[in-house]
């Protein structure tokens, strides 16, 4: 009987362990709304640079290189 009693006892505490690793990684692993909402912005920023760049360059083309005639 003690026996039973010990073995259930590991089996619990080797589950209750798995279980408290599996939550812990899975905590860490996931970004908070914050994070996704700063990664957006960061993206948005960043195209919108793209863009001011690329009209820039368009821009300093056409004056270095007049268009022939």
């Amino acid at each position: 009987m003690t026996t039973v009693v010990v073995s259930l006892a590991v089996a619990l505490v080797v589950v209750a362990a798995l279980v408290f690793f599996v939550t812990r990684r899975d905590r860490a692993r996931r970004s908070p709304d914050e994070d996704s909402a700063a990664v957006r912005q960061a993206a948005t920023d960043r195209s919108r640079h793209d863009a001011q760049r690329h009209a820039a360059s368009g821009i300093a083309d056409r004056h270095r290189n007049p268009p022939s005639t």
